[in-house]
């Protein structure tokens, strides 16, 4: 992976096949750069240059949150703490599964929760399911958007337009709970400390 430095940011690029160019600010502050394979640095630096006042505002509200986290004393999981958390999610999880699956239409594989800083669930190809144990912190709505969304991966391995229409049919509303993992996520992740 390339590295380029942007208005004192450390960018990470990721070359691939695709055809646009991405940009994305993770929930630490770090910063992807996804461009097509041929794109000269010149171009992928202009891009960052149309870009630098959205980078900047959504690096600030990174620090922003991360001070809040300090100043409001949000400390780390106990070992303990993140074992009763993982059994919860196990039992929660395979119930609401059991119970959303067919309403999406699909079946599944295994169900395995994890402790992630950056990923809140994930769909295999052979249809096992991820969740992190985090989401337990999150509102019930909230979970059951995220077992809805990895359920729908079961019918369309991507993000694209027809996926989505199968979250709706489900979630109408799942742009809110998009918006409440973006906002308090990060905040829930610090609780699994450095």
């Amino acid at each position: 992976m390339e590295q380029i430095s942007f208005a004192g940011i450390d960018i990470d690029v990721i070359r691939s096949r695709r055809r646009s160019i991405g940009l994305e600010v993770r929930p630490d502050g770090s910063v992807i750069l996804r461009v097509p394979n041929r794109l000269p640095k010149r171009d992928a630096l202009a891009f960052l240059q149309s870009k630098e006042a959205w980078l900047k505002k959504c690096i600030a509200e990174v620090e922003s949150r991360e001070s809040f986290a300090e100043a409001a004393g949000i400390e780390p999981l106990t070992e303990e703490e993140l074992s009763a958390l993982t059994r919860a999610a196990r039992a929660y999880f395979t119930e609401k599964c059991a119970w959303l699956a067919p309403v999406v239409g699909v079946d599944y594989g295994r169900i395995s929760i994890r402790h992630q800083k950056t990923r809140w669930g994930s769909c295999s190809a052979k249809g096992n399911l991820n969740f992190n144990c985090l989401l337990m912190l999150a509102p019930e709505e909230v979970r059951d958007y995220v077992v809805v969304h990895e359920l729908c991966h079961r019918k369309e391995m991507n993000h694209s337009r027809r996926f989505w229409a199968e979250v709706a049919k489900v979630v109408p509303d799942y742009r809110e709970k998009e918006r409440w993992l973006k906002e308090n996520g990060p905040l829930l992740q610090r609780r699994l400390g450095n």
